[in-house]
């Protein structure tokens, strides 16, 4: 159950391309859901983080993909930031 939620976070792929080997991606994503509701991760993290603070790590950009119909956006597209600059 684990490695099939851990895989599609992963990988960014849709529940339902998840292998067969991990079970039905309906099943999966339920139990994923359910334990996002619970506060379930939040508490797995917070418990992680405590454990062992000094090896928490930044994530950089660089290993985020896009995903597959990511490539089908209009061209030239008005792109708006998200996050508003603040100056300190």
């Amino acid at each position: 159950m684990l490695n099939g939620i851990f895989w599609v976070l992963r990988t960014g792929s849709p529940w339902r391309d998840l292998p067969e080997r991990y079970g039905p991606h309906t099943t999966v994503y339920n139990r994923f859901n359910r334990w996002a509701k619970a506060g379930v991760w939040v508490r797995v993290f917070k418990e992680l983080a405590e454990k062992s603070p000094d090896s928490m790590q930044f994530i950089d950009s660089s290993i985020i993909r896009a995903h597959r119909h990511a490539a089908s956006g209009k061209k030239g597209a008005k792109i708006t930031p998200s996050v508003a600059l603040v100056e300190d």
